[in-house]
């Protein structure tokens, strides 16, 4: 179970990210008032998996999730650019997180 909520409170890092971008500044408030749920969730979340998953791997793992779902919201929704390069590094966070899991 703390597998599944370390994801979803990854993924719940990629949304307050994209809020706060979106809040502008926190200037917005329908953006800013996703942010603050998302941000809650996802680091309640994130506090609940390290109860049985060790930190290290833990964190890595959210940051990691958060991290690459946020670029490619940014290349897919934002026009950010897309290279080989990019997705190259995107694919290397991904085989990390993998196998900080398979080596726990």
């Amino acid at each position: 179970m703390a597998w599944v909520v370390l994801v979803v409170s990854g993924l719940l890092e990629a949304v307050w990210a994209a809020a706060l971008s979106a809040s502008q500044g926190l200037t917005r408030l329908r953006p800013s008032a996703l942010f603050v749920v998302a941000l809650a969730l996802s680091m309640g979340g994130l506090a609940y998996a390290m109860r049985g998953i060790p930190i290290g791997t833990g964190y890595a793992v959210w940051v990691g999730i958060g991290a690459v779902c946020t670029a490619l919201y940014g290349m897919v929704a934002l026009g950010d650019p897309v290279s080989a390069g990019r997705v190259l590094c995107l694919v290397l966070i991904v085989a990390g997180v993998v196998g900080l899991k398979i080596l726990e």
